[in-house]
């Protein structure tokens, strides 16, 4: 394939397409590639090499990276809660997707990797109280991530590690906290809470049924990152000359009941809460100690929950609507 200055795995996702966007932006060539066809990409830059292709085999991303000065690998096999505590096997098999694109980056000479990891390789020991002491990275180790999804991103991260230590691959790491924005998956079972919760309320308000299905009782809490910040700091750290793995989330701690009064501020309306203590919940508490990332790069993510959530809402919204 032709020389590109940047490759992007996922691209047909949430992130990866913001991500794209964002290269094209600082006028980058890009290829980016996804295993789902191109109709069901969540956005195609025409500036952009947009390729099919399955890079959880070598082959396929050998000829993905070849040529390529920078690869961002966002492709996993993942979604919101309900996916991630019913597909562990699945999520498990992304290390073939996480493995062959860091061995293609070796063998072809990519100048830097970037590794999109997770706060779900943070042992739920640390996560036990809504009122929770935010996650510091040294908090990974000794080692108990989420099963399944958690085990897969930190196993990654250690190979990002010692092919820096044993072949040169400059590798930087991420571990998102929670992105949320528009252009993302909001309905179908992969989405994130900000996503279906703002689905939920938009469609309150569109049929007139005031009411919505909380996910337990709502009071677990998280921390949620609006993604213009994560494509920011994706770039940031890639550039740098710091590898060890860095949080990249918000520290503006809500919990799911004070989200769901943020959308129906937005919306103007007040629904009556059901909550199914049945659904999958995650952790009770998950936050993002942002000291590392301000102590290296003088900086962290800051968008407010109430301005992301407005702009994501709206999207939804109006995408919602469009389909009733």
């Amino acid at each position: 394939m032709s020389s590109v200055d940047a490759v992007v795995t996922g691209a047909g996702g949430f992130i990866g397409g913001h991500l794209v966007r964002t290269l094209l932006g600082e006028g980058k060539s890009v290829r980016g590639v996804d295993v789902k066809p191109l109709d069901e990409w969540h956005q195609v830059h025409e500036a952009a090499e947009s390729l099919q292709g399955d890079v959880s085999l070598l082959d396929v991303a050998r000829q993905t990276v070849d040529g390529a000065g920078e690869v961002y690998n966002l492709a996993a096999d993942m979604g919101g809660m309900g996916f991630i505590e019913n597909n562990k096997a699945a999520c498990m098999l992304s290390v073939l997707t996480s493995t062959h694109v860091l061995m293609a980056a070796r063998e072809t000479g990519v100048g830097r990797y970037f590794y999109s990891s997770s706060a779900c390789v943070y042992a739920a020991e640390h996560q036990t109280s809504p009122d929770v002491t935010a996650l510091r990275e040294q908090d990974a180790y000794p080692a108990m991530p989420e099963d399944g999804y958690g085990w897969e991103k930190l196993f990654s991260e250690r190979m990002c590690r010692h092919f820096l230590e044993d072949y040169g691959v400059q590798t930087r790491v991420a571990r998102f906290h929670n992105v949320y924005g528009e252009y993302g998956t909001w309905d179908g079972g992969r989405e994130k809470a900000p996503a279906a919760i703002c689905r939920k309320v938009a469609k309150a308000v569109l049929t007139g049924d005031h009411s919505i299905e909380i996910w337990g009782d709502g009071q677990q809490t998280r921390t949620f990152m609006y993604i213009d910040d994560c494509t920011y700091g994706i770039r940031l750290i890639t550039d740098s000359d710091d590898p060890e793995p860095v949080n990249l989330g918000s520290d503006e701690l809500v919990s799911i009941n004070q989200m769901v009064d943020i959308v129906e501020q937005i919306a103007g309306v007040t629904l009556e809460r059901k909550h199914d203590l049945s659904a999958p919940q995650g952790v009770r508490g998950r936050s993002s100690d942002n000291a590392e990332i301000q102590r290296r790069f003088g900086w962290a993510p800051s968008t407010p929950l109430a301005d992301g959530l407005e702009r994501t809402y709206r999207w939804i919204h109006d995408e919602l609507k469009a389909t009733l």
